[in-house]
């Protein structure tokens, strides 16, 4: 196997009472890491763990106020010195002692970040759970949160542009529901949303663009696939000058504040986007196809994103209960491919054998007891 280009690791990672975790302390290399036990032994907690050192809410979409461990005395913490192409970062987030809220802080080399969006900028990290089975199935927010997570990783300042558009959104929203009708007061907030709103769609349209041609190509046996973003914001983009879908944006959200007071939000925005994804070999949307091809096809997404940043920002891998699913030839295109381009993938199952063929390759630990045993394969 070549030598594997350099890239950017999880080296030491720390939990303090989180989920089932007192402490954890775990040291590691920037090979695929591989943690093995039993259902229930903790595996997707500390996947769980590493993911909120990202934006957002985790591979679980879970409440900050839930991941602390049942009667812990002091507040949940994760912390990791991060492996970048400029050097080490040390970062780490913690519920956040001063609020009421589900809220958490974020301190980056030591110092405090304005919030989690900060992280995206010190390194990328995209996951697959087996939740994300029925992606093609759920409803259009599930496709879009997965799809920004894969722009978190192409432009790192997606999430803070993101972040401030839902922000202003939510704030429109809650001055039109209360009759609030201020004219500066809401012109200000569809200013920002219409700068934001459309820096948000240019970015998904731009990773679109640029991931097209990779996933045609499939990773096999992995098939290829097509990618569109149906949106009104993305069709003004490829119609016009952003100045213009600025300007039409904010035309827009003018207009319809009797509308989106009454039904609460607004009826047209990023937040309104959807991906749709046909199968390339039989030309089938994603959504009717088998319950197999949906599971390849968010494999082949992910695979083709994470080819595409490689050697541009290359993201940590997160897999959980990935591997059990696969059949022995997509495995091996999965471990193949993780290998080939060089990245630190997180990989749980119950099952050690299935790993065997990445023996020689990765880290293998055990996970249980609350701990993490490092063991090699006999």
């Amino acid at each position: 196997m070549q030598e594997r280009a350099a890239g950017v690791s999880v080296g030491k990672l720390s939990l303090t009472a989180f989920r089932s975790y007192d402490q954890l302390r775990l040291g590691v290399d920037r090979r695929p890491v591989v943690l093995t036990g039993s259902n229930g032994a903790g595996k997707t907690n500390l996947l769980e763990a590493l993911s909120c050192l990202s934006p957002g809410r985790g591979l679980r979409g879970a409440r900050l106020t839930d991941l602390g461990k049942r009667g812990a005395a002091a507040p949940w913490a994760v912390a990791a010195e991060v492996d970048t192409i400029d050097g080490p970062i040390r970062i780490g987030t913690s519920a956040d002692p001063e609020s009421v809220g589900d809220r958490r802080t974020v301190r980056i080399d030591g110092g405090t970040a304005r919030g989690p969006a900060a992280l995206a900028e010190v390194f990328s990290m995209i996951w697959l759970t087996p939740a994300m089975d029925g992606l093609f199935r759920e409803s259009s927010s599930s496709r879009r949160r997965f799809f920004d997570r894969l722009v978190f990783a192409h432009d790192p300042l997606h999430a803070r542009r993101l972040g401030a558009y839902e922000r202003a959104m939510r704030e429109r929203a809650r001055l039109l529901k209360e009759g609030r009708r201020d004219p500066a007061w809401l012109s200000a907030l569809e200013e920002t949303m219409a700068e934001t709103g459309i820096a948000v769609a240019a970015a998904r349209r731009d990773l679109a663009d640029r991931l097209s041609p990779v996933l045609a190509e499939g990773i096999a046996p992995f098939p290829g696939a097509g990618l569109t973003l149906e949106g009104s914001l993305e069709t003004w983009i490829a119609e016009m000058p952003a100045v213009d879908a600025e300007q039409r944006f904010r035309d827009s959200l003018e207009a319809s504040r009797p509308r989106d007071a009454e039904a609460g939000g607004a009826a047209e925005g990023p937040h309104r986007t959807d991906l749709a994804v046909v199968h390339r070999e039989t030309g089938m949307e994603a959504y009717l196809c088998s319950t197999g091809q949906q599971k390849s096809l968010v494999i082949a997404l992910l695979l083709a994103a994470a080819r595409l940043e490689a050697r541009r920002r290359p993201p940590v891998l997160l897999f959980d209960d990935v591997v059990a699913h696969l059949d022995e030839s997509h495995r091996t295109a999965l471990f193949s491919t993780v290998l080939e381009l060089g990245l630190q993938a997180w990989m749980t199952g119950t099952d050690d054998d299935l790993f065997r063929p990445l023996a020689a390759e990765a880290q293998m630990f055990h996970i249980g007891d609350g701990q993490a045993r490092r063991h090699e394969f006999v």
